[in-house]
């Protein structure tokens, strides 16, 4: 309980900086287009930080499951509703390119800044653990902060999970466009939870090539080329397939679309203040 406690306290915490570092940047920078490249470091540092935590506590502290799930239901909402316009994942981005919402050049951009708010979260994430606010922290730093490999399975079968996930978020967000944000957040954040449920024992359900990068690659088990297979290639396959097939192939043969112009990523994409 204690243990739980204060990995709380860094959840909540992680989030507050992250929040007074996007309004003041967002204040700062309100007239330039650089502002929305700060946030998205920011939205993304704060992502990684958070899952960080939350795979420490599962895989060390091996917390009970459904408090495990309950924290990644309530952190997945939380996410959603300070993001202000971060999209937080590549493959957003490049469904954002998809929908000529975002240029090429902007949404290569953005995937650089979340690649580099996930390595600084990748960074900065041992010294918090190395000041032994925990038995959990200072059980993790006398194993020199090693992880193992979270991919229980074959690489096709791993990257299929990861690509399933994909797929699933993205078809979520794309049938609950008519719904009110808030409970848009909701919606997704059940998703994940269940999709985290479901895959996470295969590969951890990243479905999030940034967040895996920082999260998964550092992991000891497999090699760069492998992660990628089935961190960045499935995600990636999984968002195309969604968009391809509600997109193209069933308004073909229904003769209807899915899509709406307007539509945001709620999760990624939760308040378009900026």
């Amino acid at each position: 309980m204690a243990d739980l406690s204060v990995s709380l306290f860094l959840l909540a915490l992680f989030v507050l900086l992250s929040e007074v570092t996007r309004r003041t940047a967002t204040k700062l920078f309100a007239k330039s287009d650089f502002c929305i490249y700060l946030v998205e470091i920011i939205s993304t540092f704060q992502l990684c930080a958070c899952t960080h935590e939350l795979k420490l506590l599962g895989e060390v502290g091996r917390i009970e499951p459904q408090i495990g799930l309950t924290l990644t239901y309530l952190i997945s909402v939380v996410h959603a509703v300070t993001f202000h316009g971060a999209i937080g994942n590549p493959s957003g981005a490049l469904e954002h390119v998809y929908r000529k919402s975002l240029t090429g050049k902007s949404a290569l951009v953005r995937i650089a800044c979340q690649f580099l708010g996930a390595v600084v979260a990748r960074s900065v994430i041992p010294y918090v653990w190395a000041l032994g606010l925990s038995d959990l922290h200072l059980r993790h730093k006398l194993f020199g902060f090693k992880c193992i490999s979270p991919i229980n399975a074959t690489l096709p079968k791993a990257a299929a999970v990861e690509l399933a996930c994909a797929f699933a978020v993205q078809t979520t967000v794309t049938h609950m466009q008519s719904l009110d944000e808030k409970y848009r957040a909701h919606a997704v954040a059940a998703v994940i939870t269940a999709l985290v449920y479901a895959g996470g024992s295969v590969t951890g359900a990243v479905f999030n090539p940034a967040l895996a990068y920082s999260t998964q690659f550092p992991c000891s088990g497999h090699t760069f080329a492998e992660y990628s297979f089935v961190y960045w290639l499935g995600p990636v396959l999984g968002v195309t397939i969604s968009l391809l097939l509600f997109d193209k192939v069933i308004p073909i043969l229904s003769g209807k679309s899915f899509y709406q112009k307007d539509l945001e990523f709620p999760f990624f994409e939760a308040k378009k203040t900026l």
